[in-house]
């Protein structure tokens, strides 16, 4: 369980801007606006009693109530499927592994680029929609730390979006190595570290209408390095794409002199921006929203 309170979510942001004016970023103007804005948070009262206890559940129950709506619309597509497809247009057909392929968008990119595909994830739920699009995919039900595949089985695995669900990365690369045959490559896109210690984590009602978000865990960038060269793996390429500039401020429930909204749970934290959009753009700006990697096993 959780303490989600969008005033602590709103500062930390505030927090953030402030840190880069301190170093240079932003001016007095800027600084003065920022500590105004934070004793203007701090008196509103309609924020003082809006913190949120939020249930952390596993991934299997997690993507069993998101599987339903997980294709869309989900703008974290927009940042990997680009990077993910230019590596593998750069490399031979063979036998690919979507390993955590959810509904299968991979497993169809790859099917469509004469790959035979072997689809593994945890959640039947989202298993039963990847069947659906990709009828000639064999796709099975197993964990990234014991894949239900045999050593020297892949030419390429692709995961996407799944590694920051995991609680530590060194079993998983050893598995994703473990099934590779010599000189395979695999391609990670993730949350970026820096986007998972700003909240942006998979958010969810449970049947009873509780709010909840996936377990995920924040890996620094060394973290996959390190896993990776345990594994055996090289580095053949690593991008952070940024986020794009934030949406268009959404209108406030109640006109500005009167009492803050912080908007509904589901919306949490994008809505959150609003009450300082000007801290949130500059807290965010130039800031990665995920990694991609490409990395080989040696010949």
């Amino acid at each position: 369980m959780t303490y989600e309170h969008p005033l602590a979510y709103v500062l930390g942001l505030e927090g953030m801007a402030l840190m880069r004016a301190f170093t240079g970023e932003h001016g007095r103007e800027f600084v003065e606006e920022r500590i105004a804005e934070i004793r203007a948070l701090l008196a509103d009262e309609s924020l003082a009693e809006a913190g949120v206890e939020v249930a952390r559940v596993d991934t299997v129950e997690g993507y069993r109530i998101w599987s339903r709506t997980y294709d869309g619309p989900n703008s974290t597509f927009d940042y990997d499927e680009p990077l993910v497809h230019a590596i593998i247009d750069g490399l031979p057909a063979g036998v690919a592994l979507d390993a955590a392929c959810g509904t299968g968008r991979f497993a169809a990119a790859l099917a469509e680029r004469g790959h035979r595909v072997i689809g593994v994830d945890s959640s039947p739920d989202m298993l039963a929609l990847a069947r659906e699009r990709v009828p000639e995919g064999d796709f099975r039900l197993g964990d990234l730390r014991g894949l239900p595949v045999p050593d020297d089985t892949a030419d390429l695995v692709v995961c996407s979006l799944a590694l920051t669900h995991a609680p530590s990365l060194d079993p998983v690369l050893a598995e994703f190595a473990r099934v590779l045959r010599p000189g395979g490559h695999v391609v990670i896109a993730d949350i970026h570290p820096a986007g998972v210690a700003r909240g942006v984590v998979p958010n969810l009602r449970l049947p009873d209408g509780r709010p909840a978000r996936v377990a995920t865990y924040h890996h620094p960038i060394g973290d996959y390095v390190r896993a990776a060269l345990r594994a055996g793996l090289r580095v053949r390429r690593c991008e952070e794409p940024a986020m794009q500039a934030p949406a268009p401020p959404v209108p406030r429930a109640t006109p500005p002199d009167g009492p803050t909204a912080p908007g509904p749970w589901e919306l949490w934290p994008w809505v959150l921006v609003e009450l300082a959009p000007e801290a949130a753009r500059a807290a965010v700006e130039g800031v990665p929203a995920i990694v991609v990697w490409h990395f080989q096993l040696a010949p």
